[in-house]
């Protein structure tokens, strides 16, 4: 090993050059070849690394290894042999210069270990990208878990990069962290709660990527894209990105409508207010007119039977309208708008249907209508509602009833 390092510089002596000279002159010539040599070999093991893997990949049914091709796996690899090759080169190189050879040493190997994190990172990114690939794992926070063995990584990295430049062992160096310990937790704060909302909303399935939510307290209002450890991005249907932090998601209130996609349908629940003084009792020439309409025709003539069965056997006073049994038009209405909805072919008929009638409001009685649409999307879930509530409004004139309107001053002008 001593012929080999003196090789040069010997050389050079018997060329009649000055030993100051001589050294400065083998230092660099060394330091030439050996950056030569290395970029000769890297490159080498580098082609040979692709061909390997890319026939691999062509050969294979899996996608993984064209994965790994594509993180550049197989290139940062072939960084490693020429590196600890330059590291052992370098005692040859700086023979003469122990002040930078240190230092030189210490920079190499500080950068071997940012060379395994860069593998790291791709084999990581490689996997990630392949989970997402099978359905099992689309909607799961991948990124999340990802994230936490890169931060795992890079926390050993650092660690061991200034034990190295320290000179202190990675055992000894990581102890006397234990005096900051509460500086780390706090800069990393975020990071923690990130992770441990991530794992929480993996394991209670809170939400998957494709879900649409709606988070009231940060405007958002849309469908999931992306879970990573300290984020949550929500696409809102302006096509706006809304960023969330992760533990937000169990730490405040927010609504998933994941239930209502699975169930086929979406919810309506709208009401108009009608006017307490136009419900009366019907008469019976309000009966023989109602019993024109088509859907509730058949209702009124049972009801109508009923009615007077119970009245005569309770020999009830018919004078007054008020006396015994009677039909109302709000509740002939009520009876209508529930035919009405039951017939509609855009409601879905294997959920929840009615027509009920709200507690009384200063404006009136709110008839409201609770239903289901068969079709999710949201223009034609509007344009379903739309439908609905156009005849709900024009058929109320037909049962003497009117809708309560806040009258302007210029109705009052007109009157």
């Amino acid at each position: 090993m001593e012929n080999i390092k003196s090789f040069v510089y010997d050389k050079l002596i018997a060329s009649g050059v000055s030993t100051q000279n001589a050294q400065l002159l083998n230092m660099l010539i060394w330091l030439i070849g050996s950056i030569i040599i290395v970029f000769i070999i890297d490159y080498i093991i580098r082609r040979v690394l692709r061909r390997i893997f890319s026939g691999i990949a062509k050969r294979t049914k899996s996608s993984f290894d064209d994965i790994l091709v594509q993180n550049k796996l197989p290139r940062n690899i072939a960084h490693i042999i020429p590196v600890v090759l330059f590291i052992e080169l370098i005692p040859i190189i700086f023979k003469d210069y122990d002040a930078i050879e240190n230092p030189v040493e210490t920079a190499m190997k500080v950068f071997g270990i940012v060379l395994i994190l860069w593998i790291v990172r791709s084999l990581l990114n490689s996997i990630k990208d392949y989970l997402k690939t099978l359905p099992n794992f689309k909607d799961k926070p991948i990124d999340s878990y990802i994230q936490v063995f890169m931060i795992f990584a890079w926390v050993i990295g650092i660690f061991s990069a200034f034990a190295i430049i320290t000179g202190t062992g990675f055992i000894k160096f990581v102890t006397t962290l234990g005096a900051v310990s509460a500086i780390i937790i706090l800069v990393f704060r975020d990071t923690i709660l990130g992770f441990v909302a991530s794992i929480q909303v993996s394991i209670n399935d809170m939400v998957r990527i494709g879900d649409w939510v709606t988070f009231e307290k940060y405007g958002a209002d849309g469908d999931v894209i992306e879970i990573n450890l300290s984020t949550v991005k929500v696409q809102n249907w302006d096509k706006t990105i809304t960023t969330i932090p992760t533990y937000a998601l169990i730490s405040d209130s927010f609504k998933n409508w994941r239930g209502m996609q699975a169930s086929g349908g979406r919810r309506i629940k709208r009401s108009v207010i009608i006017k307490a003084s136009t419900i009366h009792f019907l008469s019976s020439e309000d009966i023989r007119k109602f019993k024109k309409i088509e859907l509730i025709s058949n209702y009124i003539l049972d009801k109508e039977v009923e009615i007077n069965t119970h009245n005569q056997s309770h020999s009830i006073d018919k004078s007054l309208l008020i006396n015994g049994r009677n039909l109302t038009n709000f509740g002939v209405f009520r009876k209508y708008l529930e035919t009405y909805i039951k017939n509609h072919s855009e409601i879905k008929k294997d959920m929840t249907m009615m027509v009920r009638q709200l507690a009384p409001t200063p404006q009136g009685i709110p008839m409201e209508i609770y239903a289901f649409s068969n079709d999710q999307r949201w223009e034609n879930y509007e344009f379903i509602i739309g439908d609905i509530f156009d005849h709900v409004l024009a058929s109320v004139s037909y049962f003497d009833l009117e809708v309560y309107e806040l009258s302007a001053i210029s109705d009052f002008n007109q009157q």
